[in-house]
């Protein structure tokens, strides 16, 4: 990417570039091999790679285009076949290789004069090797790579360890437009932003290339003040110091972090006409002064049980009748925006749209899991602007057109500043809805 030479001292608004990169490496997800590109990570119409007969490519413009990076694991695959090598490994191998090829020397710049090497990447060595759940995967990866690579020069343990370390403190989940994840990447230039549960910053995806935008304004550039999640949000700082801790070696010390998180654990009021979040432990509301039941803060400590124990069985599959039960137990007892009640009208939604039974119950979650967005996610942010595209299409669908113009307007305003209005979700997706939705409205 350039740079222009007043970046550095003008103002930043909302939506902003702040950098574009290239990875360094990267590799798709197994799960993916015959159904996305290796290459640029796009769907379609794929050709088998005829010699390992392992990856699969758009055309022969992106193989040719694979080949300096494939050309050195494409018989090592074949040889293994059929067992497939593990994700992280063969990331761990084509790491090995580009620095075996001096790609140690490349740069990645984050403005015009400063830019990051894979050597100046955190490795949290010592971290590392307290670790034991990741030096037993370590070990693992070890065994594979000595096997798979065969016949090439591989690093000591220690510099395998330094590249393992930095992998796993510095790689990016690649994110398809649903924002699933479908690869990983090492970035270099990138690799400088820092972590908060309260981001002013966001990275999103276009196949390979990684785009950081500006969620607010800023006074300049200075990269030492810009910060993305890390991690999912929908989640309670406990829950969330947990992760970064056992992912990345620190403590999140942002102002959510910092802050209290009543709604977290709210209870619902006893009064229907009330909906001030309760602690399940008091006699009354503190807003209307509604009394609980002597037996609610046991109602409420059982609900919670039976919810998160069922999420966590759903968390490979959303299923829409355990996410119906689980909702209706919950129904005068969890507050709207209570955690455990938003996750759960996530898998709800996502299951009646990927079941696609009944539209009209995948709208109703949607519009009830919009204030749980907002809350846990904020305004601006691709999850909440990707939940209003989508309830929007289900508008449309359900030929509520009115309704999914403002829908689809609103999921336009978040994603032209997490994307931009030249990504490809924008302009091939949000887009062509929204006009099919004012052309419907107009007649």
């Amino acid at each position: 990417m350039r740079f222009s030479n007043s970046y550095k001292n003008r103002a930043i608004i909302q939506g902003t570039i702040l950098l574009k990169a290239k990875p360094f490496v990267y590799v798709l997800k197994s799960l993916f091999r015959s159904k996305l590109c290796d290459n640029c990570f796009l769907g379609g119409k794929l050709l088998k790679c005829s010699a390992c007969q392992c990856v699969y490519y758009c055309d022969q413009h992106c193989q040719r285009e694979s080949w300096g990076v494939h050309k050195f694991e494409c018989s090592n695959l074949k040889r293994i076949s059929p067992r497939v090598i593990p994700d992280a490994a063969r990331l761990m191998a084509r790491i090995i290789v580009k620095l075996n090829k001096a790609g140690g020397d490349e740069k990645g710049y984050y403005t015009e004069t400063n830019f990051r090497m894979f050597k100046d990447l955190m490795s949290h060595y010592s971290d590392l090797k307290q670790d034991a759940k990741r030096m037993e995967h370590f070990t693992s990866l070890c065994g594979v790579l000595f096997e798979f690579l065969r016949g090439t020069t591989l690093p000591n343990s220690a510099e395998l360890m330094g590249i393992y370390g930095r992998i796993c403190v510095n790689s990016f989940n690649i994110l398809d437009q649903e924002m699933n994840s479908i690869g990983t990447g090492i970035y270099l230039g990138p690799s400088i932003m820092d972590h908060s549960c309260k981001p002013n910053a966001v990275a999103v995806f276009e196949g390979t290339t990684i785009i950081v935008r500006a969620l607010e304004d800023m006074p300049r550039l200075d990269w030492s003040q810009v910060r993305i999640s890390y991690i999912d949000l929908l989640n309670s700082t406990e829950e969330r110091q947990a992760e970064l801790l056992a992912g990345y070696y620190f403590r999140c010390n942002c102002e959510r972090c910092i802050s209290d998180e009543p709604m977290i654990t709210a209870a619902a009021c006893p009064s229907s006409s009330c909906n001030a979040p309760c602690s399940a432990s008091e006699k009354h509301c503190v807003k209307c002064g509604e009394n609980f039941s002597e037996e609610f803060e046991q109602t409420f400590k059982e609900v919670t049980a039976f919810t998160v124990h069922h999420l966590q069985s759903m968390k490979t599959m959303a299923y829409l009748d355990v996410s119906k039960i689980c909702l209706k137990r919950q129904d005068g007892v969890l507050h709207s925006l209570n955690l455990q009640h938003v996750r759960t009208l996530d898998a709800a939604f996502e299951a009646a749209v990927n079941l696609g039974a009944s539209w009209e119950d995948a709208e109703q979650y949607g519009l009830n899991l919009i204030p749980g967005y907002l809350l846990y996610y904020g305004n601006l942010h691709p999850l909440t602007g990707l939940l209003y595209l989508k309830l929007g299409k289900i508008q449309l669908y359900l030929g509520k057109s009115l309704e999914a113009v403002d829908t689809l307007k609103t999921a336009e305003s978040v994603l032209n500043i997490t994307h931009g209005e030249q990504h490809s979700l924008v302009k091939d997706h949000l887009r062509p809805l929204l006009y099919q939705a004012i052309c419907e409205s107009s007649k």
